[in-house]
């Protein structure tokens, strides 16, 4: 004898399975379409751009994302990832705190200068907690940033976690530094990479000492 209930049951899970790959394949689909159209016509697309380029009408668009807002969360996202990719080699190299910054740095500026649009995109985004947490929060830039930090600096340990303020500053100084270099190319990239790192490594090293950390400029660091 057939046991309907387990019957229906199964199928309501392989059905309800089947649609939440299907709703995740779709997002996927329109996050793509959207960062590809932020990418090559600019921060300011609208939804009716993204749903032509993503293939699919525009209120199917609004069955994945409530809002052009939702959507715009996780482009930063994806984005705030395709950054970290670039930079994380950078946090575990050894070097004085000129030539560690100066890498992570320049990393930054060479995926901005890959996609413009898209740096400019996330780098306007209002600076929420929400945006924090996606892009530079603990649970991600900034965390990569602080657990260097410890790497680097094992046989001093940090008597604190630098505050997320200090670290949200120096961001919105590269942030801004790189738009600026994108829009007026008044610098070479090499040139732009080390003014910014020389003006990080002055904010970085005062906050260390802030915290008890002496850091003599010539000093190698070495990850642990």
């Amino acid at each position: 004898m057939v046991n309907v209930a387990r019957w229906v049951d199964s199928t309501v899970r392989r059905r309800t399975a089947k649609e939440a790959l299907d709703n995740d394949s779709r997002r996927a689909q329109i996050v793509s379409a959207a960062v590809e159209a932020i990418d090559e016509s600019g921060p300011h697309v609208g939804m009716a751009q993204i749903a032509d380029r993503a293939g699919l009408p525009r209120p199917n668009v609004y069955r994945h994302f409530a809002s052009k807002d939702q959507l715009d969360a996780e482009v930063t996202r994806f984005a705030a990832t395709e950054l970290i990719r670039r930079v994380r080699p950078h946090l575990t190299r050894a070097g004085t705190p000129f030539e560690v910054i100066r890498g992570i740095v320049a990393a930054s500026i060479s995926w901005a200068s890959e996609h413009p649009n898209l740096y400019r995109f996330v780098a306007a985004q209002q600076q929420t907690k929400a945006l924090h947490r996606a892009r530079m929060g603990r649970t991600r830039f900034l965390n990569e940033i602080v657990e260097a930090m410890r790497g680097y600096l094992d046989a001093a340990e940090l008597p604190a976690a630098p505050p997320d303020g200090v670290l949200a500053g120096m961001m919105g100084m590269v942030d801004a530094s790189i738009i600026w270099w994108l829009d007026h190319a008044d610098e070479t990239e090499d040139e732009l990479a080390t003014r910014v790192s020389r003006q990080i490594a002055v904010v970085l090293i005062e906050l260390l000492a802030q915290l008890g950390i002496d850091i003599p400029d010539d000093q190698i660091f070495r990850p642990a």
